[in-house]
């Protein structure tokens, strides 16, 4: 079992001392390599060389790491893209070198400039060579392109174009201004949205100036240890070992991520051996499949929060007693105990236990009496509203429609009606990333370690995440919050963070549930599969 990390001391420790020094592309269809014949044959989980993962990945949108956002791409864009600096296995405690052989922050008066230096003898899969310009086009193309996660770059960074300039072949100078963290901008260059591609090939693939991102949606042009073969939709993500790859090489020449979204043939092809991980059982699976022969089974911890987001846009959800109500009449205590089986934790805030800033406060607990008075101070009888729910299964192990029934039913006790409509990921984060859904039943997990990875996008409308998807502008503590990511002071910080999230737990336009512990089903002789709580895995660690 992997426990939980403790970042408190971390976090701040690396804030004081750089003060001291210094959730959409269009779907695709199969890419070229996505023949029948190119694909292995389900039989492929026996092979010793391919590791076969069955998992729902029907969120992924793209595998451009200036453009994905979602936790299936996340994990795949992560094995094939090399990042400046990297969290290594489960350890997200120590920043290591990764294209960058060593940085430095240095106080330029208006700035923080900070200087990485490139390891020599870094090549891309075309076989060009890792450069300074390759990381400036990179960066800059994240900007210009303003995807989804680009909000990392443009609002928590503050950067623009300019600020990024190579200084020589293999020096990259990063100006962010003193409202900016450091720290912060150092955790998130670990993200996916860091991944620097090959300049020279990406340009020769540009169309209509899009940037190459209509080739980076299903290929890729990455240093990393893996390379994208093909990505068939709705059926595989097949990913090879990238021959060019600097550092060690890869156990496994390939990892194939096929598309099971029931659980029940997840466990079906785990015992047969045609899978090596099952990404998506349930609790009741994970004890059916303890003890039998060949296969074993694990749990690692997370730092996901399964919510609801109400859209404030949307009456009666403008109505912060309406939006009370519902928190109040939910039976959290019977979701953790009869769905998820005691595989997740009581959490109402916004930032999970495992980061600096957790709120321990969790103050609902299914008061029908208490909600219907909130909703008779709203002067709101009943309410009837469309209830967008993902298929497959939640972290945790439990079916996302049981969640949904589970809540229908609570709510259903206070006037509230609500209508369950199930959508693949991918096209109910379209409908939510548009401000569209009225109640969303969704998760989030941070980019980075620290809770300015989630308080962001909780309060802040203007950053175009989770608090512009449920319309809900509060720019009091929206400031509240770009000013706790700067506070130095540990004691001050974690008391910043509090007021926050007391406040957003009762005005904000959240449901926060649980959050999960991860649940994984393996192949025995599957080994080095280790879980981070950040959301991805090193495949090249893995081995079989």
């Amino acid at each position: 079992m992997f426990r939980h990390l403790c970042y408190t001391s971390i976090v701040f420790a690396v804030v004081l001392l750089v003060a001291a020094a210094c959730g959409p592309a269009a779907n695709p269809s199969a890419s070229p390599g996505a023949s029948a014949s190119a694909s292995p044959s389900a039989s492929a989980g026996t092979a010793a060389t391919t590791l076969v993962i069955d998992q729902d990945v029907s969120d992924l949108i793209s595998l451009d790491p200036a453009v994905v956002y979602e936790f299936s791409g996340v994990l795949l864009a992560h094995n094939v893209y090399d990042t400046l600096v990297r969290f290594e296995g489960t350890d997200l405690s120590t920043i290591k070198p990764g294209l960058a052989q060593s940085w430095d922050t240095k106080d330029a008066g208006t700035t923080w400039d900070m200087t990485f230096k490139l390891k020599t003898g870094q090549k891309f899969a075309s076989g060009n060579a890792v450069t300074a310009d390759d990381v400036v086009y990179s960066f800059q193309r994240a900007i210009k392109l303003n995807k989804s996660p680009a909000f990392l770059f443009t609002d928590i960074a503050q950067l623009k174009a300019e600020s990024i300039k190579a200084t020589d072949a293999s020096t990259v100078v990063i100006s962010l201004p003193k409202t900016a963290s450091p720290a912060a901008f150092l955790t998130i260059l670990t993200f996916t949205l860091g991944g620097v591609v090959d300049s020279k090939e990406v340009k020769t693939k540009e169309t209509g100036g899009d940037s190459g991102s209509a080739y980076l949606l299903d290929h890729s042009s990455g240093s990393g240890p893996y390379v994208v073969d093909h990505w068939t939709k709705n059926a595989e993500v097949l990913l090879k070992t990238n021959p060019n790859y600097a550092g060690t090489k890869p156990a496994l020449s390939g990892i194939l991520v096929k598309h099971v979204p029931e659980s029940t043939n997840q466990q079906f092809a785990l015992e047969k051996g045609d899978a090596d991980v099952a990404r998506n059982l349930t609790p009741q699976q994970i004890t059916a499949l303890q003890g039998k022969a060949g296969v074993s089974t694990t749990t690692a911890a997370s730092l996901l929060l399964v919510y609801v987001g109400m859209n404030a846009l949307k009456p009666p959800l403008n109505n912060v007693n309406v939006r009370e109500a519902l928190r109040t009449a939910v039976d959290y205590d019977g979701i953790i105990k009869d769905l998820l089986k005691g595989n997740g934790k009581k959490i109402q805030g916004i930032v999970p236990q495992g980061l600096a800033g957790a709120n321990e406060s969790a103050p609902f607990q299914a008061n029908v009496a208490q909600a219907q008075a909130l909703m008779k101070a709203a002067n709101v009888d009943k309410a009837t509203l469309d209830f967008l729910v993902p298929t497959g299964t939640a972290p945790g192990g439990a079916a996302w429609s049981d969640i949904a029934v589970k809540l229908q039913s609570d709510w259903a006790k206070i006037g509230v009606t609500v209508n369950i409509k199930q959508q693949p990921t991918a096209d109910l984060l379209t409908t939510y990333r548009a401000q569209q859904g009225q109640l969303v039943l969704i998760n989030w997990g941070p980019d980075y370690p620290d809770p300015d990875a989630n308080v962001g996008p909780f309060t802040d409308y203007k950053a175009k995440s989770i608090a512009y998807r449920n319309g809900w502008d509060d720019a009091s503590i929206a400031q509240k919050g770009r000013d706790a990511a700067l506070i130095t002071d540990p004691t001050a910080r974690a008391a910043a963070y509090k007021v926050i999230t007391d406040y957003v737990l009762h005005n904000g336009p959240y449901v926060v549930l649980y959050q999960p512990t991860e649940l994984f089903g393996l192949r025995s002789n599957v080994k080095g599969f280790n879980w981070s709580s950040i959301g991805w895995v090193d495949f090249a660690s893995v081995t079989k």
